[in-house]
């Protein structure tokens, strides 16, 4: 039998190893991890020139590809799977995350589809399932299964849009937003801006959003809030955060929401990190409220660590999330008995982003995954204790969850000296920001594999980089 023959009934030997290489190659790198550089050692320039070559007349054999790939790279890799990136609150794709991704390639599924792909709808129903458990949401909520928070911000925002504009009796999927009534949207002076942008994804404009003032944690003022809410003409669309992604801080929703609900107005919670605290019961109390939203959006590649890209809407009545995201299509089977994936998303094409996180949730289970968000939050209140008792540094944040945000006393040019020299020594890799009018280290702990060690080891660092540059 020919090579040719043989593709048509599954691999040819170069497939073959091509997918063995490739496996193998990637298993190398995370038990690597370790003796790397925190950082990536080649330039951008060089790297995009280790790529731009002209697209040749005749193809290349497959595992010559996959060791292409594996040789160019090299050197180009930011280590962002290691405990010792701090940065941008980043999971570190847990290994059995990672080995459950390697199957979902492998099987090719397009899973917005539940009759076609049964299984993994039944792998990805059940994360959301856990998902609304773990977080003490209600059990009727609609949930969609999209690429992370920004996505899950615009499909809760547009689901909000539906619902408000329905109130005032306007179909906005039947007559769109030219000439349709006001809904006024009130959201804090230091909310993230991926809310933000999904404000302008859902068509209501970053000029016409009220920012409300907020404290020196970045939390909603709930005096200042009172105020616009009188203000507002018509019932409002209020975005709330569980997670300041500077100081880790949540807005009173406990305060805020009912306010907002005797307006008939929505609430929507960016909680891409943040909300995660709900599943630890020691924690809980410090999202108090949270659960009376009308919409929230988290990540699963973040706290929980999937692989890239995973994260999840919920929309507390479901019919709203459905009228906002469904594009079925006549040739589609009926299966409107059954959770249908596409309902709740903007996509009728996509990879099975929910299995690694029904793997990552078996393999933690529930004591693992609070031991996890429990142990981050004490590392911080760790490396905060730590960095605060050196004279050089100032914490500026009370420790909420697991963001620390360090300043320099000797200013912002120390601070942005500080940094660039750990970044550059590579051993561990915070990230820059601005918070309290300075530029600020931003200390993210979020990887599965963060323990005393690491972050005793990110504390040494920040103190050798300032001495160094003190001398």
């Amino acid at each position: 039998m020919s090579e040719q023959e043989k593709a048509a009934f599954g691999l040819t030997s170069n497939q073959a190893r091509a997918m063995t290489k490739a496996s193998q190659a990637a298993l190398t790198y995370r038990q690597s991890l370790p003796s790397l550089p925190a950082r990536p050692s080649m330039a951008l320039d060089e790297a995009v020139a280790r790529f731009a070559q002209p697209l040749a007349d005749l193809g290349m054999a497959d595992d010559v590809v996959i060791q292409h790939l594996i040789d160019a790279a090299d050197g180009g890799i930011h280590q962002m799977t290691a405990p010792s990136f701090f940065a941008y609150v980043c999971g570190g794709s847990h290994p059995v995350g990672v080995a459950a991704d390697f199957l979902v390639s492998a099987w090719g599924q397009n899973a917005a589809s539940a009759y076609e792909t049964p299984a993994i709808t039944g792998m990805e129903r059940q994360v959301c399932n856990w998902v609304i458990e773990l977080l003490g949401l209600p059990q009727e909520s609609g949930v969609g299964l999209v690429t992370g928070a920004s996505l899950a911000n615009t499909a809760g925002i547009m689901a909000a849009r539906n619902a408000l504009l329905a109130r005032q009796g306007w179909d906005v999927e039947a007559q769109g937003l030219f000439g349709a009534p006001e809904i006024p949207v009130l959201v804090g002076q230091d909310a993230h801006s991926a809310p933000l942008a999904a404000l302008r994804y859902a068509g209501f404009g970053a000029a016409r959003v009220r920012r409300v003032a907020t404290d020196d944690q970045g939390r909603i003022d709930p005096q200042a809030f009172r105020q616009a809410l009188e203000d507002c003409p018509a019932p409002p669309l209020v975005l709330l955060q569980a997670g300041q992604i500077n100081t880790g801080a949540f807005d009173p929703f406990a305060e805020i929401i009912p306010m907002v609900h005797e307006r008939a107005g929505w609430v929507h919670v960016d909680g891409a990190f943040g909300l995660w605290l709900a599943a630890v019961p020691e924690l809980a109390s410090r999202l108090a409220g949270v659960q009376q939203a009308d919409s929230w959006a988290v990540d699963l590649h973040k706290w929980l660590n999937a692989p890239y890209d995973c994260g999840v809407v919920v929309v507390r009545e479901r019919r709203w999330l459905v009228a906002a995201m469904s594009a079925r299509g006549a040739y589609l089977p009926d299966v409107t008995a059954h959770w249908e994936p596409s309902d709740s998303t903007p996509e009728l094409s996509r990879r099975a982003r929910g299995v690694p996180s029904y793997a990552i949730l078996r393999q933690l289970g529930r004591q693992g995954l609070r031991e996890m968000i429990a142990r981050h939050c004490r590392l911080a209140e760790r490396a905060a204790k730590r960095l605060g008792q050196n004279d050089g540094f100032r914490v500026l944040n009370q420790v909420h969850s697991n963001q620390v945000v360090v300043a320099c006393t000797g200013g912002d040019d120390m601070t942005m000296r500080v940094l660039e020299t750990v970044q550059a020594r590579a051993k561990v890799y915070p990230s820059h920001g601005e918070w309290a009018g300075c530029k600020v280290i931003r200390i993210s702990i979020s990887n599965y594999a963060m323990y005393d060690a690491e972050v005793d080891l990110l504390c040494e660092e920040l103190e050798a980089a300032l001495c160094a540059c003190q001398g």
